[in-house]
């Protein structure tokens, strides 16, 4: 299947936006992008899609309140910036959902969260019982209190573990280039877009990665690390550009290409 069927089929989708795709070019936060995302999920829901949201965005969102922090780098500070960023995260979040007549909530997580069982099913149990009632999990990396022993690093991880953990059907990860390309195109002109992954170890023989950017803690390999995590658990991964109009709906009719990362097959025997 190609991504618009990938998307048609599915009922029950994760989509993760990075900090790159939620911040204006000046660093403080995109509130017409917000606004744009929430038109798009309530069109899939009303098509009877299940969303889940994993949105960075908290320092992004904390330097747009607070921009005298922007050039601390103290840990401490960068911890504190995170809490007030994601009440302000939260906030636009649901003035955007608002707008379309329906609710979020907010579930933090550290990786500890994904590996102790009670705490799985209450997560579990949480995002059923809120997806099922209409509202719209938001899910972040809860920074202000983690630290690197439990911390994911990077939400490309988290919205993956958090596919898995509900089961979801496909995994949408917007960012700011349109896929995999075989090097990176925003230095070099001759790249090309990978369309379809079936098989990611030979993908990762054949292309450059590169590095983080400025905004965001992931760059294209974490971006792989997810769909390896996500595939291998029978579910397909999409990878697009945020920056197109309405990018999911594009996604949806077919006007904008990415890269699909074809799921596992999960009745294949396992070596």
């Amino acid at each position: 299947m190609n991504i618009q069927q990938t998307l048609e089929s599915a009922k029950k989708i994760v989509i993760k936006f990075g900090s790159n795709s939620l911040a204006k070019a000046d660093g403080t936060i995109n509130l017409d992008f917000m606004n744009m995302i929430a038109e798009d999920c309530a069109k899939l829901m009303a098509l009877g899609k299940q969303i889940i949201i994993v949105s960075s965005g908290a320092q992004v969102a904390g330097l747009s309140s607070i921009n005298g922090w922007a050039h601390k780098k103290d840990m401490h500070y960068r911890q504190a910036l995170c809490g007030i960023g994601q009440v302000e995260l939260m906030d636009k979040w649901r003035a955007a959902f608002k707008k379309q007549g329906l609710h979020v909530a907010q579930l933090l997580f550290v990786k500890e969260d994904f590996e102790d069982y009670h705490h799985t099913l209450n997560m579990r149990n949480t995002l059923f019982t809120l997806v099922d009632e209409g509202v719209v999990p938001i899910i972040n990396e809860n920074d202000s209190v983690s630290f690197e022993e439990n911390s994911i690093g990077d939400n490309d991880n988290l919205s993956a573990l958090t596919a898995i953990l509900w089961s979801a059907e496909l995994l949408v990860l917007f960012s700011d280039i349109d896929g995999v390309y075989t090097d990176n195109p925003k230095t070099n002109p001759d790249a090309k877009l990978v369309e379809s992954v079936t098989d990611i170890d030979a993908l990762l023989k054949g292309i450059t990665l590169g590095k983080t950017n400025s905004f965001g803690t992931g760059g294209i390999r974490t971006k792989i690390e997810a769909a390896q995590k996500a595939t291998q658990n029978g579910i397909p991964m999409v990878l697009a550009n945020s920056k197109k109009d309405n990018p999911l709906a594009s996604l949806l009719d077919g006007s904008q290409k990415g890269t699909l990362f074809e799921a596992a097959d999960a009745s294949a025997p396992k070596e």
